[in-house]
C-alpha cells in the first residue's frame, strides 16, 4: 500500500501538500529537469488559486524535485507541435496568465531554488516575495540563442535590472549563480544547500504568513553574499558601455572591441555564443527588453504572448524549431538559421512579430480585484 501511494506521487507532475497552514507545491518531473508542460501549468494554477482563496492557507512554498528547480518550457512539446497551427496556444496562454498571478499573488510565497532555474522556470522564482537560492543554483535566460525570446515576464524583469545588464543576460544567455542573483535582487536570500531542508521544516512549523516573521526565519539560515572577483557583475561598466548600443550588430561590434583589450579575455566565449545564436531571436529579444522599460507587467506579458505565438507560427522565421532540433532533438549543435545573418533580418519583418494577432486573440489580464482570477483560457474566446 505504501509503495502504491509512492507511485501515485511519482506520477504527479506537481505535488500539492497541506501542512497545517502551509501549502507546498513540488515540481515533480525530475528526470526532465522539471520542465514546464501544459499539465504542470494547469496544476500550478489550480493550486495557487485554491490556496489564495483558502482562509486557512497562510504561506506557500514551491520547490523542485531532484537536481533542478525548473529548466523552463518543455521544448519537445513545442517541437512536436510544429506542423499544427497554434497547437501550443493553450499552454502559452495559461503560462503567461499564471505569471501575472504569481507576480500579484496575495499571500506570502517562498521559492526554494536548489539547482537549475532557467527561462520560464525562473518565473516561479524571481517574482516571489522570498526566493531562496543556494550554491547549486544556476540561472539563465538563453531563449534567444535558439530563435525564441526572453518571455514569461522577463522582458519586464530584465528591463529593470541595473544599467544594461538585462540586455546582456537576455542576448547572451549568461549564467548567474545564487550569490549573483541575490546581489542584483533577483533572489532575496542565499542559504547553503545543506541547510535548506531545515529551513523548509522551520517554515512549515511557523503557522504564519507574516512577511516579517518569514523574513526573520529565513535570515536565521541565510549567509551574507560576497561576489567572486571574476563575477560577471563586476564587469558592469563594460556591459553598460556595449549593451547600451542601439542595435544587436552595434552591441557585438562594441563588445568585440572591448574583448581585444588586455584583461578582457572573458568576452571571447561570450562573443562566440552571440554569433552562434539566431539572428532573428537576438533582434526580437533586444527590442522586447527595450520596450519593456516603458511597459507595465501586464503590457509586457501581452506583448510576449503575441511574440511567442508569432514565433511558433514561424511568421517570419522557422528558427525556433531549428534551434530546438539542434539543441535537443538531433543534438548536433549546428543550427541553420533563416535568415542566416543579422543584416538579412529586416526591421520590417521584426515589426510583424510584435503586431496584434488576428481575431482579437489576446492575453486577458484581470483588470479588477473582483475579477482577479478571471480571464482563464476556458473563457478567452478561442478555447
Amino acid at each position: 500500500m505504501a509503495q502504491e501511494g509512492r507511485n501515485i506521487i511519482d506520477e504527479q507532475v506537481v505535488v500539492g501538500e497541506e501542512k497545517g497552514s502551509v501549502r507546498l507545491a513540488t515540481l515533480n518531473r525530475p528526470r526532465q529537469l522539471n520542465v514546464i508542460s501544459s499539465e504542470v501549468v494547469l496544476k500550478l494554477a489550480e493550486f495557487l488559486e485554491t490556496w489564495e482563496k483558502d482562509d486557512k492557507t497562510k504561506l506557500i512554498l514551491i520547490k523542485g524535485a531532484g537536481r533542478a528547480f525548473s529548466a523552463g518550457g518543455d521544448l519537445k512539446m513545442f517541437y512536436d507541435g510544429r506542423e499544427s497551427k497554434d497547437s501550443c496556444l493553450e499552454v502559452v496562454y495559461r503560462m503567461y496568465w499564471l505569471c501575472y498571478h504569481i507576480h500579484s499573488y496575495k499571500k506570502t510565497q517562498v521559492s526554494l531554488v536548489n539547482g537549475i532555474s532557467m527561462g520560464g522556470g525562473a518565473s516561479l522564482m524571481v517574482p516571489m516575495k522570498f526566493s531562496v537560492v543556494t550554491e547549486k543554483t544556476v540561472f539563465a535566460t538563453p531563449e534567444a540563442s535558439i530563435g525564441f525570446h526572453t518571455d514569461c515576464g522577463f522582458s519586464y524583469i530584465h528591463s529593470r535590472l541595473p544599467g544594461h545588464l538585462g540586455e546582456f543576460l537576455a542576448l547572451t544567455g549568461a549564467r548567474l549563480n545564487g550569490k549573483e542573483l541575490v546581489a542584483i535582487g533577483m533572489a532575496t536570500h542565499f542559504v547553503p544547500s545543506a541547510k535548506l531542508a531545515d529551513l523548509e521544516a522551520r517554515l512549515v512549523s511557523l503557522d504564519s504568513g507574516d512577511v516579517d516573521v518569514v523574513r526573520s526565519t529565513i535570515e536565521e539560515f541565510s549567509e551574507k553574499v560576497d561576489l567572486d572577483k571574476d563575477s560577471i557583475l563586476n564587469k558592469q561598466t563594460i556591459i553598460d558601455e556595449c549593451f547600451s548600443k542601439e542595435s544587436v550588430k552595434q552591441i557585438i561590434q562594441a563588445f568585440e572591441a572591448e574583448g581585444s583589450k588586455e584583461g578582457n579575455e572573458w568576452i571571447t566565449p561570450v562573443i562566440k555564443g552571440l554569433k552562434r545564436s539566431s539572428p532573428t531571436g537576438l533582434k526580437i529579444t533586444l527590442r522586447s527588453i527595450r520596450e519593456g522599460r516603458k511597459q507595465t507587467l501586464s503590457d509586457c506579458l501581452k506583448k510576449e504572448f503575441r511574440i511567442t505565438i508569432n514565433i511558433l507560427r514561424s511568421t517570419i522565421s522557422p528558427d525556433v524549431y531549428e534551434g530546438i532540433r539542434a539543441l535537443t532533438i538531433d543534438k548536433d549543435s549546428s543550427p541553420k538559421w533563416s535568415p542566416a545573418t543579422l543584416d538579412e533580418v529586416a526591421e520590417e519583418k521584426i515589426n510583424l512579430v510584435f503586431e496584434p494577432l488576428e481575431d482579437d486573440i489576446e492575453l486577458h489580464i484581470p483588470e479588477t480585484e473582483e475579477n482577479r482570477w478571471g480571464g482563464k483560457y476556458e473563457t478567452s474566446g478561442f478555447a
